[in-house]
């Protein structure tokens, strides 16, 4: 069956890490999985050359979002202006996520990667996919990166029972210059968080609508942080 979605992929690379890799996974040799979902506007290439910075035990893989505005400019949903500002149709999002979903499980599957560890780090629109999949699928992946996004207007009323949220790791990173996505939006993504049992990690940074060296810094510690703790997601994922 085809990919549901163009992307680009890199092997982890290998070495002293893959040891490590097996014995925290329980002596699978399985690699983890990082990926990448970049932003309104852009494509799979925008964000993939993150993968030579994160921990090597990665295998990296980044998705070009389903609809296509440009040559070369791509999306998860399209984006209008409305009275209240920013506009969206809710089934663009919803067949954006489903598009996501069904990538996500054909990826596990072809690159035979640990299900028990999977990342999402999403930058702007893909803060935002990545963010909505995770926390209204519990279980599914084993940790989130939100980049210069926001939470979707609709996360609250789709929320599970909390309980299934219980300690599920996401770290938050927003700049103070954005004028993209005002720091008021990282702020509001804070509160929702805030009020789950998850465990946040939310920092700001002086940058703009960007990825700073000082953020990545920080985004790729608690990758590495967290693809060394024993893994407490499921093996089998839930179906989406």
């Amino acid at each position: 069956m085809p990919f549901r979605l163009i992307h680009r992929a890199v092997s982890p690379r290998l070495g002293a890490g893959a040891a490590s890799t097996a014995a925290a996974s329980g002596g699978k040799s399985r690699p983890p999985l990082l990926l990448l979902l970049h932003g309104y506007g852009a494509s799979e290439e925008d964000l993939f050359s993150l993968a030579s910075y994160v921990d090597p035990r990665f295998l990296v893989v980044s998705p070009r979002a389903p609809v296509t505005l440009a040559p070369g400019a791509y999306a998860w949903f399209n984006l209008g202006l409305g009275p209240q500002g920013i506009a969206f149709d809710s089934r663009e999002v919803e067949a954006g996520l489903e598009a996501l979903g069904q990538f996500l499980d054909q990826a596990r599957e072809h690159y035979q990667v640990d299900p028990a560890r999977v990342f999402l780090l999403g930058f702007s629109q893909g803060a935002m996919m990545a963010l909505h999949l995770a926390l209204t699928h519990p279980g599914l992946v084993a940790g989130v990166v939100a980049m210069s996004g926001r939470a979707l207007p609709s996360l609250d009323q789709l929320l599970p029972d909390p309980a299934a949220l219980q300690g599920f790791p996401i770290f938050v990173a927003h700049g103070t210059n954005d004028v993209v996505l005002p720091i008021h939006h990282g702020r509001e993504t804070r509160s929702i968080l805030s009020r789950l049992p998850v465990e946040l990690d939310y920092h700001e940074y002086p940058m703009g609508h960007e990825i700073s060296p000082e953020s990545f810094r920080d985004v790729s510690g608690w990758l590495t942080r967290h693809l060394d703790l024993p893994a407490s997601r499921p093996d089998r994922p839930p179906a989406l």
